[in-house]
């Protein structure tokens, strides 16, 4: 057949066909085309497509293919033409493959049938991670990614046993950061909807935390020229507010009157005013000590006179990605009326090289006295944080502080994209953030917090600390530098390098390639929903 007829043929056909690890579509009608119907009095207008994401289990032994629970009542709806379809079309239930059928009910422009895998996956000790639910976050993101591209308007999401996960891995997919594209070309997103399922609350929950974690890739991807100190902090105040967060905006007198002075070596590099962003969430009993946020908040990282290199420089305005993720967990708390308090200090500048930026070999006195040299501030993670850490603990007195920002690329180097690096002096929190890991899909590994690493940032002859410590091993010696800084707090200290930026080797289906990932923000939500809710 020539390429024409191929073309022809498909047009014809009811089936489209797509992929999720690419999330390619074979369709009859082409992605982000406006789709137009005849309406009855035989005018032309953009319809209000509607469509459905089934689930469909793979072979198992003596278990032949079963559609999930909302596909079989679809099915029965229409007169079980698609199990009909699956069996013409070949369809074998592998995860986050599936096919798209259009025209066979009257409701439902389309419906996706996604691969879900074999029924009754749970978890997996040696993946460390919930099969089944994760299952579920591919099949929803697969099936209403498609639908979406087909212009549909309106996605009902087959819970598939698992709504959280099921709105979790929908919601993501279908979110754009497209706010610099022209209106003409944005990709419009879809209403989503719970189909087949009467646990509306979980679906409500799983919507909260992806509607979060799309709020970290938003201020994360925003590019640092729409995403200044200012900008960040405004937008805090907007996203949190409305919650019932109190948000207070310290600004540069501040700063300078409370003596934050290792923020200000980074801070001063650029004429963008700095700021610190106090945040706290009360969600019981206001004399409960609260859990103590800190997330890094570069704006953009330039490396200062230590100059990253020019090529991929634009990916260090994922630098604030830290600040971020304790913005959108706090908010997904406060959404969820997490009964616990948190607070969050969230120091916010830029790291640029002028007359005015800290020179490497400088030396800062920290607000615990010690001393602490700077030998390459393209690597400003800790000094950045070293004194609002400090200030932090002693205003709010936390139980437990967190903190959250992309240090170093040692992590990146050693675990890739696949989890996020944890450091931590309780063996008690690692257990609960790795469980945490584990269901959400995002996990979290445990690394190494020896003296090994303590002698190798302190003491020196002439200064206290190095900031970057000798070695190779940079992720854990920007640990060893922060927990220095913590005297006698639970503490736990969550590297994202390898995470938090571009996504760009082995993508989740529900995330986009080349963006801002946003995580661990699921994560830390469902941490803090194991801390409130024992």
């Amino acid at each position: 057949m020539t390429r024409s007829q191929i073309i022809s043929s498909l047009r014809r056909s009811t089936l489209g066909l797509f992929r999720c690890h690419k999330a390619l579509i074979f369709a009859r009608i082409p992605a982000f085309q406006q789709v137009r119907c005849k309406s009855e009095d035989g005018s032309c207008n953009t319809c209000n497509l509607q469509g459905v994401v089934v689930g469909l289990y793979a072979k198992d032994g003596d278990k032949g293919l079963k559609l999930s629970p909302g596909g079989e009542k679809f099915d029965d709806r229409v007169g079980g033409k698609i199990t009909e379809l699956i069996k013409e079309s070949g369809l074998n239930g592998e995860l986050g493959v599936g096919r798209l059928y259009q025209n066979i009910d009257k409701e439902y422009w389309a419906v996706a049938v996604v691969g879900l895998g074999k029924e009754g996956a749970g978890f997996n000790a040696e993946e460390v991670i919930d099969e089944g639910m994760e299952n579920v976050r591919v099949c929803a993101a697969v099936g209403a990614r498609a639908l979406q591209l087909q212009g549909c308007t309106t996605c009902h999401v087959d819970g598939m046993e698992y709504p959280e996960q099921a709105a979790e891995g929908a919601a993501m997919a279908v979110w754009r950061y497209n706010v610099n594209k022209r209106k003409k070309n944005r990709i419009a997103i879809p209403k989503l909807e719970l189909y087949g399922s009467t646990d509306q609350d979980a679906w409500t929950r799983g919507l909260f935390k992806a509607e979060s974690q799309n709020l970290a890739r938003r201020l994360s991807d925003t590019p640092a020229n729409q995403m200044t100190p200012s900008i960040f902090a405004q937008a805090t105040v907007d996203a949190l507010c409305p919650c019932g967060v109190s948000v207070e905006v310290r600004s540069m007198d501040w700063i300078e009157t409370q003596n934050l002075n290792s923020f200000l070596m980074v801070a001063k590099g650029s004429c963008e005013p700095p700021i610190i962003l106090e945040v706290s969430y009360c969600g019981t009993s206001p004399e409960e000590r609260p859990i103590l946020m800190l997330g890094k908040g570069l704006t953009f990282n330039s490396g200062g006179l230590c100059l990253h290199p020019k090529r991929g420089m634009d990916e260090y305005r994922g630098a604030v990605s830290g600040a971020a993720v304790c913005v959108a967990a706090i908010r997904a708390a406060a959404a969820l009326s997490l009964p616990i308090n948190v607070s969050a200090v969230l120091p916010l500048c830029e790291n640029m090289p002028s007359g005015m930026a800290t020179k490497p070999g400088d030396v800062v006195t920290l607000l615990n006295g010690k001393t602490m040299r700077i030998k390459d501030i393209s690597l400003a993670g800790t000094v950045l944080l070293a004194d609002p850490l400090l200030y932090a603990q002693s205003t709010f007195k936390p139980k437990l502080v967190v903190e959250v920002g992309s240090m170093a690329s040692g992590i990146r180097k050693g675990l890739g994209a696949s989890a996020t690096g944890l450091w931590t002096n309780n063996s008690f929190l690692w257990k609960n953030f790795q469980k945490a890991g584990a269901l959400t899909g995002d996990r979290l590994w445990r690394m190494p917090l020896w003296r090994y690493f303590r002698k190798l940032v302190a003491p020196r002859a002439s200064y206290d600390i190095c900031s970057t410590g000798e070695g190779h091993a940079s992720s854990c010696l920007a640990a060893a530098i922060l927990y220095e800084l913590v005297p006698c707090s639970d503490w736990v200290h969550l590297d994202t390098h390898g995470t938090g930026m571009l996504a760009k080797h082995g993508v989740p289906p529900y995330l986009l390639k080349d963006c801002m990932t946003g995580r661990p923000t699921r994560s830390i939500i469902q941490f803090l929903y194991q801390m409130a809710c024992k």
